[in-house]
């Protein structure tokens, strides 16, 4: 499982003020919190702040790349941002996201396209945001088509099928979950990712909606997830789902993660 940690998010208060006072010690402490709990992409977003946004997140991508070896998702519809943070990464990024939206997608693809990038696609186009497998699956189509036209490879696209809450329609996480083995049996070598939260928006104990989720979608295939790495029931309840799923040889991972404390019950 790909895990692009979730953090260092502005729209959270700590963060958010921790941006406002370039407390490089905040940042990078959260940083590498995650990048020790197993986190591949450490995810930053500036997007609260509409004016600085671009100085913030090229300082978040510094910070962050200063006091760990991962590399960022860079989470902003805002061109100029992406650009600005793209100036100072190293290594390939993760540029979390493009869509079927028109005026998105045309603002984007020359950042996405160019060089040695990696992108999250959103299921999600000018007719709005799709409710059915089906839905999923054009749109879906159509964008590993548009990408693969501008010479990114299938293991660049990691393609968000797009959660939504259960509580709103009972059909909404058997869509998602038939989207992502679709998506993952009809385009070898595609990724598929998700913030999948938003499943249990508006309903309680939304931790054991989450982690139950979160094992269903595992078994129909999706390898990467935007999480909380520091939740240390989550990431055990990814190691036991991908060895149930048969995606942990001998059960390696298990037992090193076993070994490591990582599953111990607190």
């Amino acid at each position: 499982m790909i895990i692009i940690g979730e953090l260092i998010n502005a729209s959270r208060p700590t963060i958010k003020t921790a941006i406002e006072t370039r407390n490089t010690a905040a940042i990078e402490r959260i940083a590498q919190q995650q990048a020790a709990c197993g986190a591949d992409y450490i995810d930053v977003n500036a997007g609260v702040f509409v004016d600085d946004e671009p100085d913030h997140l090229r300082w978040l991508v510094q910070t962050v790349q200063g006091a760990t070896d991962k590399p960022c998702a860079l989470d902003s519809p805002n061109p100029a941002a992406l650009a600005a943070a793209l100036t100072v990464h190293h290594g390939a990024p993760l540029i979390n996201s493009i869509s079927l939206e028109s005026e998105r997608y045309r603002a984007l693809l020359p950042l996405v396209s160019a060089g040695d990038c990696r992108v999250i696609a959103l299921c999600m186009s000018d007719e709005g945001m799709p409710e059915t497998t089906d839905d999923r699956l054009r749109v879906t189509d159509r964008l590993i088509t548009r990408l693969s036209a501008k010479n990114l490879p299938p293991e660049a696209i990691f393609v968000d099928p797009l959660v939504q809450p259960i509580s709103m329609n009972k059909t909404y996480g058997n869509a998602f979950l038939d989207a992502i083995e679709q998506i993952m049996k009809r385009f070898p070598g595609v990724h598929t990712v998700c913030g999948l939260s938003n499943i249990s928006y508006g309903l309680p104990r939304r931790g054991l909606l989450n982690r139950s989720f979160m094992a269903m979608a595992i078994a129909k295939g999706l390898d990467s997830a935007i999480v909380n790495p520091l939740d240390r029931t989550m990431m055990a309840t990814i190691v036991a789902a991908e060895t149930c799923a048969g995606r942990d040889d001998f059960c390696m991972n298990y037992l090193k993660s076993y070994r490591a404390g990582s599953l111990d019950e607190r």
